[in-house]
């Protein structure tokens, strides 16, 4: 019944939090603009926020080690508050500069860098004590409230900032967080023995080839991700309804994430997990080749729900594979890996989506970008069929 509670505590503060954030993230670059006067600011505190993320293999490698408790949870959950704090801070002061707004956002990217994966670690820990199953049915649930508020939080946001709350959102967003910190202190941990060597992310990789396929599909599908939403903001625009497809790529992409949230589990439950990621990314780009081919706003909503609904299915395959075969440290350094994996991924297609998107099209950009997920998912399922059948012959011989 501990367990229990511990985790139903951790996801209130993780979902809070992040719900928060959702609706933050409206209001972030219009408060930046407004100080600064100027539009290339306005994404330097995401920017810099992802390098102390992209470079955590190298420098975190014994801090997220030490992030193994409630308590110390809140801790960095208390930095990156202060880090969302100094923004509107520095805003009503009328201080906010460029500078200042890339320190905080390095800030921030380290608090994440830590916290992600401390928390997901921490709650698959607490659903190991609470029952077999229950680590990946709760880091399933972690990620249904993220989407959730990923549906909800952008409206939310928009209708506060209608009423003219605009900085005081970035001070919820703070409170949120440090809130969510403080709700986890209530969680224990299972410590590894003082003196036991740090695993690095590619030393948990060992012997764990399944999580480094899904890796590579995961990634594939995080760098392919440009082509969804830039290329359907570029598509709107160029056809003179600006926001148009993109809303209705990603209120489809919600609402079937969520549907996905609810089925995943008894998917993933009885099929191999390699299998259901391999299959569910396929899918998802054959989804992005529809709305590539037949690019209207009920077509791009369909294929959007249709490809919430399968990766939502492969992230929990995932996670089963990273809970069912490591625990403690060894499965914060693959959690801390996976995140570095999502956002560098994700960080490389936006870095170069914006010139293919302007040399083929956008049409041709989620073509290409949907063959090319569906390829390499096809290939891992190829790899790994192809290995099982050799380990099971071998094995057959030796008996």
């Amino acid at each position: 019944m501990k367990a229990r509670s511990e985790a139903l505590v951790l996801l209130a503060g993780s979902g809070t939090a992040d719900f928060a954030f959702r609706i933050a993230q409206v209001a972030l670059p219009l408060v930046i603009l407004r100080e600064t006067g100027s539009v290339a600011a306005t994404g330097l505190v995401a920017g810099a926020a992802g390098v102390p993320v992209l470079l955590s293999p190298w420098w975190a490698r014994r801090a997220r080690q030490w992030v193994d408790s409630g308590p110390r949870l809140a801790v960095v959950a208390l930095v990156s508050a202060i880090a969302l704090a100094s923004v509107p801070a520095a805003a009503g002061s009328g201080i906010l500069s460029p500078e200042w707004l890339i320190l905080s956002g390095l800030l921030l990217g380290c608090g994440d860098a830590l916290s992600n994966p401390g928390r997901s670690a921490l709650l698959a820990d607490t659903g190991d004590r609470w029952g077999d199953g229950r680590a990946v049915q709760l880091l399933t649930w972690q990620d249904g409230l993220r989407r959730f508020g990923m549906l909800i939080g952008p409206t939310v946001g928009a209708l506060a900032i209608s009423t003219g709350l605009t900085n005081g959102l970035l001070w919820i967003e703070a409170a949120s967080v440090a809130g969510g910190g403080l709700l986890a202190c209530a969680a224990r941990s299972d410590r590894a023995p003082e003196g036991l060597v740090t695993p690095s992310i590619r030393g948990s990789l060992r012997g764990r080839t399944e999580v480094a396929y899904g890796w590579v599909v995961r990634g594939t599908g995080c760098v392919t991700w440009f082509a969804f939403t830039l290329g359907l903001s570029v598509v709107g625009e160029e056809r003179g309804q600006p926001g148009v497809y993109l809303a209705a790529g990603m209120t489809g992409y919600g609402v079937g994430s969520l549907v996905g949230t609810a089925v995943s589990l008894a998917v993933v439950r009885r099929t191999r997990p390699t299998v259901a990621a391999s299959l569910a990314w396929a899918w998802s780009g054959l989804c992005w080749v529809g709305m590539g081919v037949w690019t209207t706003p009920p077509v791009v909503a369909v294929m959007g729900a249709l490809s919430g609904v399968t990766v939502v299915i492969g992230i929990a395959a995932i996670s089963v594979l990273i809970t069912r075969t490591s625990a403690g440290a060894e499965r914060r350094a693959l959690l801390s890996g996976q995140s570095v994996v999502v956002s560098a991924g994700s960080a490389a297609g936006m870095l170069v989506g914006g010139p293919i998107i302007g040399a083929v099209g956008a049409e041709l950009a989620l073509i290409g970008s949907g063959l090319v997920t569906a390829a390499v998912a096809l290939l891992i399922l190829v790899r790994c069929r192809t290995a099982t059948h050799a380990r099971d012959h071998h094995v057959g011989r030796a008996g």
